[in-house]
């Protein structure tokens, strides 16, 4: 373990076995994805008597997203958002008191929003009516798989930055990513992509570029995506920001779990 702050503590990929009990039971697949050390980083705080490796409270950092579990811990709170370099982050609080503590540290500076988590049903995806989406792509629009092109592009604007992000480079992402995309004239114009992964799957990213919107090209990147996950025996998971992009993930066979609460804050003023 590597002190992070006063009381944290950042684990090493061998030390967050010590914290996967805290997490027991969250079905989101980016805990499942730093616990088995695909990314992101994992902390934890407030040990018990039986030394460090039997931690109350845990934190983890993937992406744009922070999970905390365990007892409520203000200095998880305080300090592990200062290790993310991203314009905002995403903070997931297991229960009340984590709820509370984030309200309380950060008050004004944290927006409270409404999340939308999906069930993880792997028979449920009507392959013809994925088809029919991808069919249904304006003339002019092509489809692709995300290659080292399509990876550089999605990198060079903000609306399609997160469609490949949480990969340092193509090579990384050709290992464990995957993802399609709608061109346009040589122009990215929609993609649909791995924003994390994990054993047997992946969780999905799926933007479009604003000039480009209602034609069609989120459900049909999407489609040939789950398409593309099943051939190759992966689960394509989905955890919606809001109603809309829950929407989406119904038209393309999903069904809600049930909603829960997050806050939306910028790293760089904490």
């Amino acid at each position: 373990m590597n002190r992070a702050a006063n009381g944290v503590f950042q684990l090493s990929r061998n030390e967050t076995g010590c914290i996967s009990a805290l997490f027991e039971g969250w079905q989101e697949t980016m805990i499942w994805s730093c616990l088995q050390g695909y990314m992101g980083r994992a902390y934890a705080a407030d040990f018990s008597e039986m030394g460090f490796h039997h931690p109350l409270s845990a934190a983890i950092l993937v992406a744009d997203f922070c999970f905390f579990a365990g007892i409520a811990n203000r200095e998880l709170v305080c300090s592990v958002p200062k290790d993310h370099q991203g314009h905002f982050l995403i903070l997931v609080p297991e229960n009340d008191g984590w709820s509370e503590l984030i309200e309380k540290t950060y008050g004004a500076g944290a927006e409270k929003i409404t999340r939308c988590a999906v069930k993880k049903e792997p028979d449920v995806f009507d392959r013809e009516r994925l088809k029919a989406y991808i069919a249904a792509v304006p003339d002019g629009f092509e489809l692709r798989m995300i290659d080292r092109d399509i990876f550089q592009m999605a990198g060079r604007e903000e609306w399609s930055r997160d469609l490949c992000a949480s990969f340092h480079d193509f090579e990384s992402f050709q290992l464990l990513g995957l993802g399609t995309a709608a061109v346009h004239e040589g122009r990215l114009a929609a993609g649909a992509s791995s924003y994390t992964v994990y054993n047997g799957g992946i969780e999905i990213e799926i933007d479009t570029k604003e000039e480009y919107r209602r034609k069609g090209l989120a459900l049909a990147c999407g489609a040939k995506l789950i398409l593309e996950c099943l051939d190759r025996g992966l689960y394509p998971s989905w955890d919606a920001h809001d109603r809309r992009s829950l929407s989406l993930a119904e038209k393309l066979g999903y069904h809600l779990d049930h909603e829960y609460p997050a806050y939306i804050i910028d790293p760089a003023g904490v």
